[in-house]
C-alpha cells in the first residue's frame, strides 16, 4: 500500500506537467492557425492597397493580434475583425478562411464592393454578437444560416441599392430564431410581406431597442402587436406602402425616442397620444398627403427636438403651449392645412435651428425670434401674414443663412438689419408689398448675400421683376 501511494506521489506532478505542455502545445497551435487563417484571408481578399488603411499593413513580422481592425482578448483569441471602408472586391466564397476564427464575436465588412451572395457559412462564427455587412456589396438572397446565428445582439444588413432580398425564405422564422438581437437594420432589403407577418415576427423579440426597416418593399397594415416591444427606443419605416392608419396602442411604447414613417402612404387620423410619449425626441410623418391630425397640447416635460409633418393633411391652428417645445431644433410643417395666427410663444423656442411654416393658411403678424439664437432656416413663405417687419427684427441672428418671406402680405420698410446678418446667403422677400429697397442701404454692397428674390413687388408704383440676382 505505501509503495503504490508512493507511485502515486510521483506520477501526479509528472502528468500536471505533461498536461501543462499539452495545453501549451494546443494553445501555441492555435493561435499559430488564427494567425494563418487571417493571413489566408488577407491573400484571397482583392482590395486597393492604395486606400487600405488595414490589410494593406497585415504581414509576418507583427504579432496579429497588433494588425489594424483586429482584436484580440487576453489569451490571444481574436474576437473582433473590423474590415470597413477597404475598398474590397470581388467575393467571399463559402471556403474562407473566414469562417475559422471561432471566438469571433465581432464581424464588420461593411462599406466594400464585395459583388457575391452572403455566404452561408457565416453561421459556423457561433460566438458573433455583432455582425455588420451594410452596403458592403453583397447582393442576392440573404441565408436562411444567419439567423442560425442565436448570440446575435446587432445585426445591420442594410444597402442603399437594395442589392439583397428576403423573399426566398421563410421571414418570419428568420427574424423570430434572432431572439437575443437589440438593434435590427434592413434597410432596403427587399422583403415584399404583410404587416401582419412583419409586425407578429418583430414583436415576439422582446429585447429589440432599435428596428430599421425602411424601403423594405413592406406592406400594411401596420401591426398594433408591435406595441409588445416595450424597449423599443427607435423604429424607422421610411418608404414603405402601408395603406393604413397608425395603431393608437402605439403611444403605450414608452421608451420610444424615434419615430420616423415617412412616405409609407398612411391615412387616417394620427393618434394624439403619441406626441405625448414623454421619451419621444424625433417625430417624421411628412410625404403621407392622406394622413391627418393636429397638435396636442404640449406639456413642460417634453423632449422633442426634431418635428416633420411636412405634406400631410395636419390641419389646425398652433397651439400655443408650442413653447413648451425648449428643445426643438428643426420644426417643418411645410405644405400642411395649419392655419389662424402664429402665436407669440413660438419665439420662445430657443433651440431652433431649422423653422419650415411655408405653404399654409397662417395670418397676423410675423412673430420674433430674437431669443432663436442659433436659427440658421427660416421660411414662411405662401402664407397669409401682414404688418410690418421692424428694421431690427433680425438683429442679434447671426447664424442665419436663409431667409424666405415670399407670398405674403407684409409691408413697411424692408428692415435695415438683414444686410448686416453675417452668414445669411438667400434671400426671398417676393410678392409682398415691401417699401424702400436695396439702393436704400449703403452696406448692401458688402452682405454676403449670394442671391436676392426681390420680384413681384410694387415699389413705388412700378412693379419689380428682378428675381435672384446673384453676386455671382
Amino acid at each position: 500500500m505505501r509503495s503504490i501511494l508512493t507511485l502515486w506521489l510521483f506520477l501526479v506532478p509528472f502528468c500536471i506537467i505533461n498536461l501543462g505542455i499539452n495545453i501549451f502545445v494546443v494553445t501555441g497551435n492555435y493561435i499559430s492557425h488564427q494567425k494563418s487563417a487571417l493571413l489566408h484571408l488577407r491573400n484571397n481578399l482583392v482590395f486597393n492597397p492604395s486606400m487600405s488603411e488595414k490589410l494593406v499593413h497585415w504581414n509576418q513580422s507583427h504579432d496579429f493580434c497588433q494588425w489594424s481592425g483586429v482584436t484580440c482578448d487576453n489569451k490571444a483569441h481574436v474576437i473582433a475583425l473590423d474590415l470597413s471602408e477597404e475598398s474590397i472586391s470581388g467575393g467571399l466564397d463559402n471556403s474562407s478562411s473566414l469562417f475559422n476564427l471561432q471566438f469571433l464575436q465581432n464581424l464588420n465588412l461593411a462599406y466594400n464592393e464585395f459583388d457575391s451572395e452572403v455566404p452561408s457559412e457565416l453561421h459556423r462564427l457561433k460566438n458573433l454578437r455583432y455582425l455588420n455587412l451594410s452596403n458592403a456589396g453583397f447582393k442576392g438572397q440573404i441565408p436562411n444560416e444567419i439567423s442560425y446565428l442565436r448570440k446575435l445582439v446587432f445585426l445591420d444588413l442594410s444597402t442603399s441599392l437594395h442589392t439583397t432580398k428576403l423573399e426566398e425564405t421563410n421571414k418570419a422564422k428568420f427574424l423570430q430564431n434572432l431572439t437575443e438581437i437589440k438593434e435590427l437594420y434592413l434597410d432596403g432589403v427587399k422583403m415584399s410581406v404583410k404587416g401582419k407577418e412583419w409586425g407578429q415576427a418583430l414583436s415576439s423579440l422582446q429585447n429589440l431597442q432599435i428596428v430599421s426597416m425602411s424601403s423594405c418593399f413592406l406592406l400594411g397594415p401596420i401591426d398594433s402587436s408591435l406595441v409588445k416591444l416595450q424597449s423599443l427606443s427607435v423604429l424607422r419605416l421610411n418608404n414603405n406602402n402601408f395603406s393604413s392608419s397608425v395603431p393608437e396602442t402605439f403611444g403605450g411604447l414608452t421608451n420610444l425616442t424615434t419615430l420616423h414613417l415617412r412616405n409609407c402612404n398612411l391615412i387616417g387620423m394620427f393618434p394624439k397620444q403619441i406626441f405625448q410619449i414623454s421619451n419621444l425626441q424625433a417625430l417624421d410623418l411628412s410625404d403621407n398627403q392622406n394622413l391627418q391630425g393636429s397638435l396636442p397640447y404640449f406639456q413642460h416635460n417634453v423632449f422633442l427636438r426634431s418635428l416633420n409633418l411636412s405634406r400631410t393633411c395636419f390641419s389646425g391652428q398652433l397651439p400655443t403651449s408650442i413653447h413648451n417645445l425648449r428643445m426643438v431644433s428643426s420644426l417643418d410643417l411645410s405644405n400642411s392645412k395649419f392655419h389662424g395666427r402664429l402665436p407669440n410663444s413660438i419665439s420662445e423656442l430657443t433651440s431652433l435651428v431649422h423653422l419650415d411654416l411655408s405653404f399654409n393658411n397662417f395670418t397676423g403678424s410675423l412673430p420674433f425670434f430674437n431669443m432663436s439664437k442659433n436659427l440658421s432656416y427660416l421660411s414662411i413663405n405662401n402664407n397669409s401674414l401682414e404688418g410690418e417687419v421692424p428694421s431690427f427684427y433680425f438683429k442679434g441672428l447671426e447664424n442665419l443663412i436663409f431667409i424666405d418671406l415670399g407670398r405674403n402680405f407684409l409691408n413697411g420698410s424692408v428692415p435695415s438689419s438683414l444686410f448686416t446678418l453675417p452668414s445669411l446667403r438667400g434671400l426671398s422677400l417676393s410678392h409682398n408689398k415691401f417699401e424702400g429697397l436695396l439702393d436704400e442701404f449703403p452696406n448692401a454692397s458688402s452682405s454676403p448675400l449670394e442671391f436676392l428674390d426681390i420680384s413681384g413687388i410694387i415699389y413705388k408704383g412700378i412693379f419689380l421683376g428682378l428675381s435672384f440676382i446673384s453676386k455671382n
